[in-house]
């Protein structure tokens, strides 16, 4: 993401944040499954199974200077994993996919790596983070061409290049500023697969309908206008409406003010993104229910200019839109950098937590009672 400076507090806010779970609209919430890597993005599978993408610790490998100023450097590891999840908490979890690649800071925290999966049908296609200049990634490790690609993921393990999305920044560069990608939340469709760049400010669409029509792998979709302060929007989440439109959320860059993030709605075709729900902090993730509800996860409580001022960076709030209604919140606190969410057809909601801490992730089961 662009010089957005997100993780700068994200150790000192969690022993302050974490309080247990309440609820402003009436809910119920259950910890799954513990102990995951940096737990981003998470998906239904249409047998019921909860997959989630853990982005990995890094490890001992190479190491290459962190695209946020003021950080570490990242090392590369072997250690990101699409990670299968009991949705009722009684199954152990599996790592299906393992041995993908992850950058991390020293300890393991805030990695890069496998950052979301969707399904369409049986098929898992992951989507691989990266930050920073595409022509990098060659030198950062053995499967270091990886980073910033879609992979089509087998049940047995295996995995396949699907899209390159960070090439796809590297030879359009959309938004017309510096070269950075970081491929961050993805949508599987019939015949393409679309990804929000949260380097590249940009919905990219990868697929074999894009080698038809424009006679490459990639095209652009959309790119998401800077916000009313001049930051770039870092796209973050992608995800289809009832209307058959295209949902984006964006983060927006640092410092993330107070009600600057913005989802906006994309014709089905690709084309100029239009608001669609303003006065949002800081959005990670979303998706909507059977009824058309949309749940939206922030990452943020958003800094008001002034004295002392703080983003509150790790802050989480799940919030949800109803048609007709305005934005209610439904969790506002603990939730500890939340990154991802997922809904079964009967409406529970399923949240990835604590998602940049090795060892320290979980899924959480919520149920909202209207």
């Amino acid at each position: 993401m662009k010089r957005q400076g997100m993780l700068s507090r994200c150790i000192a806010t969690v022993a302050a944040v974490f309080a247990g779970a309440s609820a402003l609209a009436a809910a119920d919430v259950q910890v799954i499954a513990q102990g995951l890597n940096n737990p981003r993005g998470i998906a239904l599978a249409p047998n019921g199974w909860l997959y989630v993408a853990e982005t990995g610790t890094g490890g001992d490998g190479g190491c290459q200077p962190n695209p946020e100023p003021g950080q570490p450097p990242r090392c590369y590891g072997e250690s990101g994993a699409l990670t299968r999840i009991d949705p009722d908490g009684i199954a152990p979890m599996r790592r299906v996919v393992t041995g993908l690649p992850s950058m991390a800071v020293p300890g393991g925290f805030a990695a890069t790596g496998p950052v979301d999966v969707d399904f369409f049908g049986m098929n898992a296609y992951v989507v691989m983070g990266w930050g920073g200049d595409p022509a990098l990634r060659a030198s950062a490790g053995p499967k270091g061409k990886l980073f910033g690609q879609v992979l089509w993921a087998l049940p047995n393990g295996r995995y396949y290049p699907a899209g390159d999305i960070s090439a796809h920044e590297a030879r359009e560069n959309p938004d017309g500023t510096h070269v950075d990608s970081n491929p961050y939340g993805i949508l599987a469709q019939p015949g393409r697969r679309l990804v929000a760049d949260a380097g590249g400010n940009s919905i990219v669409s990868s697929g074999l309908l894009d080698w038809i029509f424009t006679g490459h792998p990639t095209r652009t979709f959309a790119v998401l206008p800077r916000t009313a302060a001049d930051l770039d929007a870092v796209a973050t989440t992608v995800t289809e409406g009832p209307d058959g439109y295209i949902y984006a959320g964006q983060l927006t860059g640092a410092p993330f003010f107070r009600g600057a993030a913005t989802i906006y709605r994309i014709p089905p075709f690709g084309g100029t993104p239009q608001p669609y729900v303003t006065g949002l902090t800081a959005v990670v993730d979303m998706a909507f229910d059977r009824r058309g509800t949309l749940y939206i996860v922030e990452i943020a409580s958003g800094l008001v200019p002034g004295p002392g001022a703080d983003p509150g960076v790790g802050v989480g709030r799940l919030l949800r839109k109803r048609k007709g209604h305005p934005v209610e919140v439904v969790l506002d606190q603990g939730l500890v950098f939340p990154a991802g969410i997922a809904i079964a057809h009967d409406g529970t909601l399923y949240l990835t937590n604590f998602g940049i801490f090795p060892g320290g992730g979980e899924v959480l089961k919520v149920s909202v009672h209207d």
